[in-house]
């Protein structure tokens, strides 16, 4: 039986989520997604193979897991960064621009899109939180006057959504370019929803 490291056994599966997640960014790092697969990620982690199975029944579910695992701490951000409704709408959104694309310098989290992700954008996955908070922002800015009457905020929301993809993946190809990146995905959404 292997040893549990950490306090209690919810201690010790966070500390190997954490390793698997470490282990798929520097295999990230030195080769092509396809050629990764399980045998190398577990290697990596320092587990058995047999092991790596307990947490995930292929790649695809390992790297769906890990993506909604790291990407908790930005859908808390950004929840929060919503519920702050005494500040502008506008300012909101620049933030919760910024969070989303800075948490995307994760490589782990980068596969989300290569990956397809499907369920990632379903009511339990962390795309969905995201647009539903962003969604918010947008009805209040239509409400206190900053940001046009669109019509379909769901829609809306949802063809900007793709401006933000587009800006993910060019900080996935290149996170040199974050700063700027996220300069011109605030600039395009907010022209966008402009009174």
């Amino acid at each position: 039986m292997p040893r549990i490291r950490g306090a209690s056994i919810e201690e010790h599966h966070e500390m190997v989520w954490a390793d698997l997640a470490e282990a798929l960014r520097r295999l990230l790092g030195e080769r092509d997604y396809d050629s990764i697969n399980m045998g190398h990620i577990a290697a990596r982690a320092g587990l058995a193979r047999n092991t790596l199975y307990n947490y995930a029944a292929d790649k695809g579910a390992l790297v769906l897991a890990l993506t909604e695992r790291l990407s908790r701490p930005a859908v808390g951000h950004v929840a929060a960064i919503a519920a702050r409704r005494a500040d502008p709408a506008a300012e909101r959104l620049r933030e919760i621009v910024e969070v989303v694309l800075t948490a995307f310098t994760d490589r782990v989290l980068q596969l989300m899109f290569r990956t397809g992700a499907g369920p990632a954008k379903g009511p339990d996955g962390p795309f969905h939180a995201i647009v539903a908070a962003v969604e918010d922002v947008v009805r209040d800015g239509i409400a206190g006057g900053e940001f046009r009457d669109v019509g379909d905020v769901p829609l809306t929301v949802e063809l900007l959504s793709g401006v933000m993809r587009a800006g993910a993946e060019r900080i996935g190809r290149d996170p040199a370019t974050v700063t700027d990146t996220v300069r011109a995905v605030r600039e395009t959404v907010l022209a966008s929803l402009a009174a």
